[in-house]
């Protein structure tokens, strides 16, 4: 699979290093952009031909600076355009051969005097079935089954998933690794419901207006502030052990 050119990531030492990063080292660098992104997130994406990594002879991944270059562009334009992957591929592709391409818009929308764009909504986010999931995470069915039974895991519908529960499958496995189990994570599930809801109260108004651009701005203050809360969550944790935050 070909390769966007340099010069989106703004990781110039990974960018500069010809040779081949584990996945682990990858992740290191995504995560100084990227706080969240985890190893299941990068196999998920993997799986779903957004990057061809190198395999070695007993099968490990080996990346290339233009596939870490290539993993900041599919989850800078999933964070800030909220485009499905299918459009991401499709982009990135068309920019691959040369072509001369926008980012994609869902549609527009008359705006007063004006024909304004109109921001893709949240519906648009990636959806993956219930076997992608499993097969990106690296579970079974009972540990998923048991994750959905604390609310860990939710389907939006039956037998699909946002895309992001690959990343709480990740986390949540990691965790297991550690011997917090997911009865465990219950109060950490509450507590992030908790603040979702306070979030929701903040937009509510804005995702209720009339005015299309207005709906779109909720959008960008949603992910603005669900970040602002996620990092005060990750500093009052940190905090609170008494620990130095990364």
């Amino acid at each position: 699979m070909p390769h966007t050119p340099s010069g989106g990531t703004g990781h110039g030492a990974a960018a500069a290093d010809t040779g081949l990063m584990s996945i682990g080292t990858v992740l290191n660098v995504l995560r100084e952009e990227f706080p969240e992104v985890t190893i299941s997130k990068i196999r998920f994406l993997e799986a779903e031909g957004l990057i061809e990594p190198q395999r070695t002879p007993s099968g490990y991944r080996k990346f290339s600076a233009q596939d870490v270059e290539r993993l900041g562009h599919v989850l800078r334009m999933q964070r800030d355009h909220y485009l499905p992957l299918k459009v991401i591929r499709e982009h990135l592709d068309a920019v691959e051969r040369g072509e001369a391409v926008s980012l994609p818009v869902v549609g527009r929308q008359r705006d007063g005097e004006g024909v304004e764009p109109v921001v893709a909504e949240a519906s648009t986010a990636a959806r993956i079935g219930r076997a992608q999931l499993l097969a990106a995470a690296g579970v079974d069915e009972r540990e998923l089954a048991e994750w959905e039974s604390y609310g860990l895991v939710t389907p939006v519908e039956d037998g699909v998933y946002d895309a992001e529960a690959v990343t709480v499958a990740g986390l949540v496995r990691e965790l297991g690794r550690h011997g917090i189990e997911p009865r465990h994570l219950r109060a950490m599930k509450a507590a992030a419901d908790r603040e979702a809801g306070l979030v929701d109260q903040v937009v509510a108004p804005l995702r209720r207006h009339r005015n299309p651009q207005t709906r779109a701005h909720a959008e960008a203050r949603t992910k603005e502030l669900a970040g602002l809360t996620a990092r005060l969550h990750a500093a009052l944790v940190h905090l609170a052990l008494g620990v130095r935050t990364p």
